[in-house]
């Protein structure tokens, strides 16, 4: 089994990734694969609603958004971490989820998504971790994907990753994440193999205010 991690942050060795290190070392140790997947410096812009992956099948942006997407097919899970900019999650990482689940949620486009368990992680020097936090998780409601927990809210503190260190219980709640979505894997590893199938699906329904 293998979790995927995203590093939204554009600092590669910063605060966030300091995190998800650690995340990543206790997946390790239970025997789960993990890999860190950096976004990059580079900005990224959220979608235009342009539709166009209904023809594609993926981003009419050929960037990260679809580097990702194909990696995801072969995860069992995610952590999509992120800074706190201006008091919620940084815009890139937004605007690459935007796009990576709006292209991957489209009728008839193969989701690789659905069903996985996904975790949100913030990083920042003083607030707004949870409304960071809030914003990345509502991409795992929308997608069914179960939202995995530690026993605080999955946030670390600092101005640099060195000051990270310091964050005593940031760290320890990253290790209890790390644990509880390797025992979340396990789980559901053991219900495939009982032949526990997922659930049914209607075809959606679509409607407004309007009517």
């Amino acid at each position: 089994m293998k979790v995927l991690l995203v590093n939204g942050s554009p600092h590669k060795n910063g605060c966030t990734n300091r995190a998800l290190e650690e995340v990543a070392r206790t997946l390790e140790a239970e025997g789960i694969e993990s890999e860190i997947y950096w976004l990059g410096a580079k900005p990224i812009g959220g979608c235009i609603a342009c539709k166009a992956c209904d023809k594609l099948g993926k981003c009419v942006f050929d960037d990260k958004v679809n580097e990702f997407r194909e990696l995801a097919f072969d995860a069992d899970g995610f952590v999509f971490g992120g800074p706190v900019h201006y008091a919620h999650a940084g815009a890139s990482l937004l605007g690459f989820m935007d796009r990576l689940f709006y292209s991957s949620g489209r009728n008839g486009i193969e989701n690789p998504f659905r069903f996985k368990p996904a975790a949100a992680v913030a990083s920042a020097r003083r607030a707004g971790t949870t409304v960071a936090l809030d914003d990345i998780q509502k991409f795992f409601t929308i997608s069914q994907m179960p939202i995995v927990s530690s026993r605080y809210w999955n946030n670390v503190h600092g101005a640099k990753a060195d000051e990270v260190e310091q964050d005593e219980e940031g760290l320890w709640t990253m290790r209890q994440l790390g644990r509880n979505m390797a025992w979340m894997l396990k789980c559901l590893e053991a219900g495939r193999v009982a032949g526990i199938e997922l659930p049914r699906q209607e075809t959606a329904v679509w409607t407004n205010f309007i009517h």
